[in-house]
């Protein structure tokens, strides 16, 4: 008999235990999932999968991050774990997501799965959670075939294609006439799933055509992203900052050059210089020798070039994958620069809620080690079937409103193919 879910608000503890054991290799872990409320965070077909609920921490408002992280720590601390295994993801272990902003009205959440099964390099296990004194499923879980395929349409949403571009512009006038610097700015589209749609067949696609993404599912948020917010390894902060995009060239002379004119673009790398700095503002009083490459690199995708540049140090503070997620968020490359001006505009001109989008999603261990991501390329599911996704560009002095909307459709390819 399972125990059912407890979910808490509060900072009081639950006293889990959990157990990690070895299993022979799985090679495959999103047909472990749930078809409708999967766990996922996988990279390279590496990562962690999980199966059912056994505490849930919800948080809201401004201090939605330090509150997960206090939680976290009081939960962790009461917690009883036996970890034969010793890898990132082993133990216990919960998947997070949270919400962009300090005023919007999605909930920010900690989910911690009755079970986990995991695969890092040639090792794999399996986690089983309970609270104490409680009784958690005991067999193997079996891997279950997909649910019937689906094609969904994807429309726009409360700012469509024109509005984008006048709002795009307006950023640009303000730009140039205030003390900012830079803007992200984000546009939506939505659509409905069919009732009892196999949400697992949109993380196949996700995962198998963006590989080298972090593709997640957490909480009804589904996508794969391609860039790291914080990474916490035993003591060990990385991080990679992503901002200038340009689309992949047709054949593979027209592909360098595009990637070429991306790295000779004053726009772009100005866009990118101001994403590296808040991230290294943010990290510095973390880190005594937090280092990062002196020229970005191009990033490959399969439909976009982006400017990435790795941030790497050894934590001198104690601080938890979650600390630094609090520290870290929201990055230029997702806001803007200053970043309360940036915020407030972003509030005046995008006339929705972005709920967790652009917001951190990932993992965090009883240790404090964790992996998270900035939420992009991605979409927002309801339990009724509604779909909300979401795609952003950094508007800088001499951005083209064109320009910037094609850009928002390049970034919405992963989920308008996954879905549709």
């Amino acid at each position: 008999m399972t125990s059912a879910p407890t979910t808490r608000r509060e900072t009081g503890a639950t006293v889990l235990e959990a157990e990690t054991t070895p299993l022979d290799d799985v090679r495959q872990l999103i047909p472990f999932l749930d078809s409708r409320t999967p766990l996922l965070w996988l990279r390279k077909g590496e990562g962690i999968a999980g199966i059912g609920q056994v505490l849930r921490l919800d948080f809201t408002g401004p201090d939605r991050i330090e509150q997960a992280s206090a939680a976290w720590r009081a939960t962790a601390s009461a917690a009883s774990v036996e970890d034969s295994v010793r890898t990132p993801g082993t133990g216990l272990v919960a998947f997070g997501t949270f919400a962009f902003d300090d005023e919007s009205t999605a909930t920010s959440t900690l989910i911690v799965p009755e079970i986990v099964i995991g695969r890092r390099g040639s090792r794999s296990w399996i986690t089983r959670i309970r609270r104490a004194g409680g009784t958690g499923p005991s067999a193997l879980p079996r891997p279950t075939a997909f649910g019937d395929e689906y094609r969904l349409t994807l429309l726009p949403g409360e700012l469509g294609t024109d509005g984008y571009r006048s709002a795009v512009a307006g950023a640009v006038e303000r730009i140039r006439e205030q003390d900012l610097s830079k803007v992200v700015l984000a546009r939506d589209l939505r659509g409905h799933l069919p009732l009892e749609s196999d949400i697992r067949r949109a993380l196949v696609e996700l995962a198998l055509g963006y590989p080298d993404c972090w593709t997640f599912a957490v909480d009804g948020l589904v996508g794969s992203s391609p860039e790291t917010l914080v990474r916490v390894h035993h003591g060990t902060v990385t991080a990679r900052v992503l901002a200038g995009t340009s689309s992949r060239g047709a054949d593979a002379a027209q592909d360098a050059a595009a990637a070429a004119a991306l790295v000779a673009s004053a726009k772009d790398q100005g866009e990118h210089r101001f994403a590296v700095t808040s991230v290294m503002d943010a990290l510095r009083p973390h880190s005594a020798d937090l280092a990062a490459s002196d020229e970005p690199f191009t990033l490959k995708l399969p439909n976009l070039w982006h400017l990435a540049t790795d941030i790497a140090g050894m934590l001198s503070d104690g601080s938890s994958s979650l600390d630094l997620a609090s520290a870290l968020h929201p990055t230029a490359a997702v806001a803007g620069t200053p970043r309360k001006e940036a915020l407030a505009l972003i509030r005046e001109l995008e006339p929705f809620d972005r709920g967790r989008y652009a917001g951190p999603v990932g993992w965090v261990g009883g240790d404090g080690d964790g992996e998270w991501a900035i939420a992009l390329r991605c979409a927002q599911l309801t339990p009724a079937g509604d779909l909300t996704a979401y795609a952003g560009a950094g508007i800088v002095a001499d951005s083209d409103p064109d320009r910037e909307l094609a850009e928002t459709t390049m970034k919405f390819r992963p989920v308008v193919e996954a879905f549709g």
